[in-house]
């Protein structure tokens, strides 16, 4: 892509997420994108195809859009404007249509740019900002911040994963707290974790407060349903 390519393309994606509330926003896929740049750097890959792919990689999501079909017609229609070859296109589409989490069904990547936009995107979701970003998205479709008596779901679908109530405090066990073991680049597993040790504090802190106000003595969510 040239430079002028990256900058259309940005702003498309600046004016579909921008006021976005989910966690999900511009500045989200700016950092994902920024991030797969550095891995790339230090693990090779195809920049332009992990550039274009990390900008896109929300774009299909069904959370964010009315219905799956429409969210991938909707990358589908910003990847055909793009200058790559229909085999450059083809793999920038399978990228961004396989690299979601899916409540652990997740697909096996041999792709080394699918790979390092993967971590990128993962590792968004620890740390700091993973831990405001769950709470936005927390907020948003309206689950609690904590209930005592859910389980930690272990096994799950992702049609269950998405759609069984939930915590906020849960998906950290559900998800978040997987995602250091999940990178699959040297570089993803060396900054996953420093962040996965701040949410460990976060959540050890939140127990602390949490029990205290409660009388309580739990450490963790019950385990698994």
């Amino acid at each position: 892509m040239t430079m002028n390519d990256i900058s259309l393309l940005e702003q498309k994606i600046k004016n579909l997420f921008l006021n976005e509330g989910t966690g999900h926003d511009w500045f989200h896929i700016d950092r994902v994108r920024r991030m797969a740049l550095h891995i790339c750097e230090q693990e090779g890959g195809d920049q332009a195809i992990v550039e274009a792919a990390a900008l896109l990689h929300d774009v299909p999501d069904e959370k964010l859009n009315r219905s799956k079909e429409e969210g991938i017609a909707k990358m589908y229609t910003l990847l055909d404007e793009l200058p790559f070859s229909n085999e450059e296109k083809s793999e920038i589409a399978d990228i961004v249509l396989h690299i979601s989490f899916k409540g652990g069904n997740e697909t096996k990547l041999s792709n080394l740019n699918a790979k390092i936009v993967r971590d990128a995107d993962r590792l968004d979701a620890i740390g700091a900002i993973g831990i405001a970003r769950t709470f936005a998205y927390g907020g948003s479709i309206g689950n609690p911040i904590f209930i005592p008596d859910y389980k930690v779901r272990d096994q799950m679908t992702e049609e269950e994963y998405r759609n069984q109530p939930s915590s906020v405090i849960h998906h950290f066990y559900e998800k978040l707290l997987k995602l250091k073991d999940l990178m699959t680049t040297d570089t993803g597993k060396m900054l996953a974790n420093e962040k996965h040790e701040f949410m460990e504090t976060f959540l050890k802190q939140f127990f602390h407060e949490w029990n205290k106000g409660a009388g309580m003595e739990q450490e963790t969510p019950k385990k698994v349903w």
